[in-house]
């Protein structure tokens, strides 16, 4: 094959920034958002008093609970929906704006328990808009990588996304909440009514139209890609979803494995991320002020992770190194068990990171590799799906380990076996040859 001309390999790069620069925007708000700043002011201050017997942290694992399952019904009909390529940049953009519009709209929740319910709709529904939005974004991967260069394209939009929230989290940290008294933040914000964190959304909401609008702008569908002559319905989208299914387990079973083999070591990266902090502070003697510290070097880590793990993705292949990564997982897992003090989490968190990273990037590089050529959409939507369908695996293992042991060290225990399951399962999924080095 001859070499582009100059002109379209720096416009190609150009797209390719485009579209890490979404995720980085994407993950911020995210992190800011779902997981650090607005959901902790929801529980913490916008719940306090809240009557009846329910508390607002439980109220706001329904609300996110909810929002699984409504991406878990959208996903795989947004799949068949944007496996015409040109449809992928509109369904972005509409995820992207309402994203931005409820992100913006979280300046209305003041602190008061008659605000909570507003305040657990706006974030569930940003979580769910987020996780859909993936489904196009995803897609979009096949339009800018070929098979030699989709594990790097992967590795570093993933690191962009790591990179993303750890700038965010640190501006509005540093300029809105950091401090103590009547005003915080470098800017001096009155905290009275969580004036600080209403106006923090804005900023976010704000930061990440910037960041998306440049992939929003610049995507275009691959040349000669044509609208089809009659749209898919949503019931009928359904249909098609099925029919291709069962195309695709005809075509390889392989792919249905490996949808469920990826959901379930997914579920277990989640798991790690999710309940760290949480073991570090109340297990490893991490102080509560070193939370976000340790947030903050676990995304670096997991950024350069992601950015070397995409290298070597497309130079030993992706499943190899999901199984190599998978492995050390656990290993690092078991030796952290076995030892106490923050040192101990410091070194062995942040190396549990630095393999997180490349699994997620090249279990997405593997997804668009075994899907059939134009069938992104659908192969997205149901790797979206499944990953959903066992979100609950993490948390209960989690759970019933520290209930059968008696000690909140033993969680780590639970994640492991789900990483051991997702790893066996790995080992099962047969990749053509051909994908070893692509």
């Amino acid at each position: 094959m001859s070499e582009l001309p100059s002109s379209a390999q720096s416009a190609r790069r150009s797209q390719i920034v485009s579209w890490a620069l979404w995720d980085f925007g994407s993950t911020g708000l995210n992190a800011v958002v779902v997981t650090f700043v607005f959901s902790i002011y929801l529980t913490n201050a916008v719940g306090d008093g809240l009557p009846g017997g329910v508390s607002p942290t439980s109220w706001l694992g329904w609300a996110l609970g909810t929002a699984g399952l409504v991406v878990a019904l959208l996903a795989p009909v947004t799949g068949v929906w944007v496996d015409a390529p040109w449809r992928r940049r509109n369904a972005l953009a509409v995820l992207s704006v309402l994203s931005i519009a409820l992100t913006t709209a979280m300046s209305v929740v003041r602190e008061d328990y008659h605000y909570l319910a507003l305040g657990l709709v706006l974030v569930a529904a940003v979580s769910a808009c987020n996780d859909v939005a993936t489904v196009p974004y995803n897609a979009m991967l096949r339009q800018l990588s070929t098979p030699q260069t989709s594990g790097q394209i992967s590795g570093f939009g993933m690191g962009a996304g790591y990179f993303g929230s750890v700038v965010l989290l640190l501006v509005v940290y540093f300029g809105f909440v950091s401090g103590e008294g009547d005003h915080t933040g470098l800017l001096k914000l009155p905290v009275a009514d969580g004036q600080n964190i209403r106006t923090a959304m804005v900023f976010t909401a704000i930061w990440f139209a910037l960041f998306a609008l440049p992939l929003l702008i610049s995507a275009r569908p691959p040349h000669g890609a044509r609208e089809p002559a009659v749209a898919v319905g949503f019931i009928g989208g359904y249909r098609k979803l099925w029919t291709e299914i069962r195309s695709e387990w005809r075509r390889d079973h392989n792919v249905v494995y490996y949808l469920i083999a990826s959901a379930i070591f997914r579920d277990g990266l989640t798991g790690v991320f999710a309940f760290g902090a949480v073991l570090g502070v109340k297990v490893y003697g991490i102080s509560s002020a070193d939370v976000l510290l340790f947030g903050v070097s676990a995304s670096v880590i997991a950024a350069i992770g992601a950015i070397i793990g995409g290298l070597l993705d497309d130079r030993f292949g992706a499943k190899p190194l999901i199984v190599a990564a998978l492995t050390a997982m656990i290993v690092v897992g078991l030796v952290l068990i076995t030892l106490s003090g923050p040192l101990a989490f410091w070194i062995c968190g942040l190396l549990l990171c630095l393999f997180l990273g490349p699994t997620l990037s090249s279990a997405r590089t593997l997804m668009l590799r075994m899907s059939a050529e134009g069938k992104e959409g659908v192969a997205f939507g149901l790797y979206t799906t499944t990953g959903r369908a066992v979100s609950f695996l993490a948390p209960v293992m989690f759970s019933t380990f520290i209930a059968v042991f008696g000690t909140d060290r033993a969680g780590t225990g639970g994640l492991i076996v789900v990483l051991l399951v997702g790893l066996l399962a790995m080992l099962a999924v047969k990749v053509p040859g051909r994908m070893a080095a692509n």
